[in-house]
């Protein structure tokens, strides 16, 4: 009777047991189903949030691809985000973790709209600014080449006035004289009897010239070419120089004036042969020139 009972007691405890094991395995197996569950949850939240980091790279690298110069804030937000998709493939996802980095995400989505509404802003301003420049430049170009032919027309104009200006004769005559007792001056051509060279020319009226005192060079070469006088010389700026026997001066009052003017024979008596006289301006511009022969 007692062994009965104690058999009875025996299995009562061993389907007691046998209950705790199998409750034991069932708890023990959900809680792995549900760290797996969780885990692979984690594991897909930490590859969104890599997804989102990435997504927000490549807008930020499109954006510096599309920009006409480097944009620091953009470099520095893009190698931000690309150390932030590091740090998330590395660490151990945890729900606290991926928390902090989803916090994140946004905050960088708002920075990158902020941004991104910068650099728009700015791209279209270096733009108006662009079209400003170009504008600026084709007026520059426009006004040089006005300039360009102003200062061509009034370098035409100034060389028209200069040579419009210049004093031109509407006569010239040279004669070989003798002096009489009396003073009086007769034509000649005999070397022997010549004592000067009476030279005349008739300045032609000029409104546009500049009324003043004018002085015009005579040059009177003799049969072997030499340079009758003192045989003075005149150069110019423009590298021009010629040899003259003697200077004229007279006043010039924009009118015609005729002006008359002597070279002394020199030591001795003239030469018999062919003589030929130049008149030369200020500024050595040949106005005339005769030949005449003594015998």
């Amino acid at each position: 009777m007692t062994e009965t009972k104690n058999n009875n007691g025996l299995k009562v405890l061993a389907g007691l047991l046998g209950v705790v094991l199998l409750g034991t395995i069932i708890y023990t197996v959900s809680l792995y189903q549900d760290k797996k569950k969780t885990t692979m949850a984690l594991t897909q939240e930490k590859q969104l949030v890599v997804d989102d980091l990435n997504s927000l790279k490549s807008e930020y690298d499109k954006a510096i691809l599309e920009s006409n110069a480097t944009n620091e804030e953009l470099v520095t937000a893009r190698d931000n985000i690309a150390k932030y998709i590091d740090s998330v493939k590395t660490m151990k996802a945890d729900i606290s973790s991926l928390s902090r980095y989803r916090r994140q995400v946004a905050v960088l989505t708002k920075e990158r709209e902020s941004l991104l509404k910068r650099v728009d802003s700015l791209t279209q301003s270096n733009t108006l600014i662009a079209m400003q420049r170009d504008s600026t430049y084709v007026e520059l170009e426009k006004q040089t080449v006005f300039n360009d032919s102003l200062v061509v027309q009034n370098t035409q104009l100034a060389d028209v006035v200069e040579k419009g200006s210049a004093l031109n004769l509407s006569k010239f005559t040279v004669d070989a004289v003798r002096e009489r007792g009396s003073g009086k001056m007769v034509s000649t051509q005999r070397a022997k009897a010549t004592d000067k060279f009476k030279i005349c020319f008739t300045v032609a009226d000029n409104v546009i010239a500049q009324a003043g005192d004018r002085e015009f060079f005579m040059e009177v070469l003799d049969p072997q070419g030499n340079v009758l006088g003192e045989s003075y010389s005149k150069s110019t700026d423009s590298g021009a120089s010629v040899t003259y026997s003697k200077g004229t001066n007279f006043y010039y009052e924009n009118r015609s004036l005729d002006v008359c003017d002597y070279i002394n024979k020199p030591a001795g008596e003239f030469q018999k042969g062919n003589y030929m006289v130049n008149v030369y301006d200020d500024k050595l511009k040949l106005l005339g020139t005769s030949k005449f022969t003594l015998k």
